[in-house]
């Protein structure tokens, strides 16, 4: 008769579960002009849709895109989602913000909020809708307390899918100059051996890795075709 350890069983079950907890993403970029133009000094501010109930880009997501805009571009001071609402309430909380650049133009046209702008040397606005949302899920646990203790048993598992798009204005000319796009889909699973054990794939995070990278190359292919005309 041969034994196995059950916890030697369990233990390798995990690993197994773990390394397959994992994310897939899609990141696509279309460029409206081919040079978008950078100034130092120039600041760039970071702001989710949250229009309606059903258009709520988390703020989690807005901050680490503004992040990692903030690591990956010197010549950019990147300015957050709150300040930048605090200072210029009521024009863009939920309800009010633009949808369109000439919308924008027309808010920009009121001289207090034109003279902000100018002094806080805003040059391109980044929008991100979207959101992330679970989409499929598998699996059954139980749960049980006795006389003895008790524990959980069982697998489950659910699949998370994050879907955004970054629109980037460049309101010296009030107009879009650019599109980012990102879908990430990741499984996470949670087996139960008396303890539930999550692992989780961190498809925000991943989503905002892919957005927030491209987005710096999207700023820094501007300083290479400058580079490029300058060695020409």
């Amino acid at each position: 008769m041969i034994q196995i350890s059950l916890p030697r069983v369990c233990g390798a079950l995990l690993l197994s579960v773990l390394a397959s907890a994992c994310t897939t993403i899609n990141v696509d970029q279309v460029r409206l002009r081919d040079n978008v133009e950078l100034n130092q000094g120039d600041a760039m501010v970071v702001l989710g849709r949250h229009q309606t109930a059903e258009v709520q880009t988390e703020s989690s997501l807005i901050a680490c895109i503004g992040n990692k805009l903030a690591r990956g571009t010197d010549r950019v001071r990147i300015i957050g989602e709150p300040e930048f609402v605090d200072a210029f309430y009521p024009w863009f909380e939920a309800r009010t913000a633009p949808l369109r650049p000439a919308k924008l133009k027309q808010v920009l046209d009121q001289p207090l909020v034109a003279a902000k702008i100018e002094a806080m040397k805003i040059r391109y606005f980044v929008w991100v809708e979207g959101s992330t949302e679970r989409t499929d899920g598998a699996g059954s646990m139980s749960c049980s307390i006795g006389p003895g203790g008790g524990g959980c048993f069982g697998f489950s598992t659910w699949e998370d899918t994050s879907d955004y798009e970054t629109t980037i204005w460049d309101i010296a000319s009030f107009t879009e100059v650019g599109r980012v796009s990102t879908e990430a889909v990741g499984t996470s699973y949670m087996p139960a051996f008396v303890i539930p054990i999550p692992f989780l794939a961190q498809v925000q995070g991943d989503a905002c890795e892919g957005m927030g990278s491209q987005l710096v190359r999207f700023f820094s292919q501007t300083d290479e075709t400058e580079l490029n005309m300058r060695a020409n």
